[in-house]
Formats: structure tokens, C-alpha cells, sequence
């Protein structure tokens, strides 16, 4: 079924900031989440206004979740902005940024976007999806 992929807008500072805390994370998976102004009908607008870095509660390599004290932190900052969160982001240590099995079972949010950085490779690599009802369609990211 097809849903509507908005363009990620990322300045590029906060581009570096997402790769930076997947960076410091290694060799665990790093996480974190985007906030940002949501359409009328529940739809993120693509656009960025948040970053909020958060620790792994999994501490693992191979697997995720955003930690609640971190999660209640960044919901209350991106209302504080305006805005609501939109977005998570996790690194994938030996993969590429592309969802895996597990991601695609986790995606709890169908309205928001999934990033996912890729350390396979000593440049870091950013794609975006969106998840839903097991579909998967990538975003476009445009950093500026």
C-alpha cells in the first residue's frame, strides 16, 4: 500500500550530530530522535527542528530502544519547540542503512520516519523510510 514519503530536511549541523552520537555509540547501536512540525492529518512535514541524542537501553550491537527517561525528555523539548516527534534514529554497526527484520516488527509509529545510519563502511551512510503495515518506502534526505 502506498503512503506519503516527505522529504527529511536536515541542516547539515544537525546531520553531523546524528552521525556523531551513532560514532559514539559504536560498537553498540546509538539512537536518538527527530522532532518537528507535523501536518493537519498527523503526517510529519519532513522538516527538522530538533535533535535529541539518546542512550541504547538495549546496550547492544545488534538491537535498540530508546530509553523512557530520554523519550520524556525529548517529547516535552519537541513541544517546548513547537513541534512533536517524528522521527527515530538508531545506527547499524555491520549493515547497511536499510531496515532490517527486527525494524520493520518494531516500527510502532507508522506516522513517523525511520533514519538509520550505517557504519559498515568508514564514511557513515543516512537513508530515511517510512514504515507501515510491514511496507517499507525510502525518503528522500536533503541536508543543508
Amino acid at each position: 500500500m502506498p503512503f506519503a514519503t516527505p522529504t527529511l530536511r536536515l541542516t547539515t549541523e544537525q546531520h553531523l550530530a546524528i552521525v556523531a552520537h551513532c560514532l559514539d555509540g559504536y560498537p553498540d547501536e546509538a539512537c536518538g530522535l527527530l522532532g518537528g512540525p507535523m501536518s493537519d492529518a498527523g503526517e510529519p512535514t519532513g522538516e527538522v527542528t530538533a535533535v535529541f541524542p539518546c542512550r541504547n537501553a538495549d546496550a547492544s550491537a545488534r538491537t535498540y530502544t530508546v530509553d523512557t527517561r530520554d523519550m520524556g525528555k525529548a517529547m516535552g523539548g519537541a513541544r517546548r519547540d513547537g513541534g512533536e516527534l517524528m522521527c527515530v534514529w538508531h545506527s547499524h554497526t555491520h549493515t547497511d542503512a536499510y531496515p532490517s527484520d527486527t525494524d520493520v516488527r518494531k516500527a510502532a509509529e507508522p506516522g513517523w520516519i525511520y533514519v538509520i545510519v550505517s557504519l559498515k563502511h568508514a564514511d557513515a551512510v543516512l537513508r530515511a523510510y517510512r514504515i507501515r503495515d510491514g511496507g517499507i518506502a525510502e525518503v528522500d534526505v536533503e541536508v543543508t
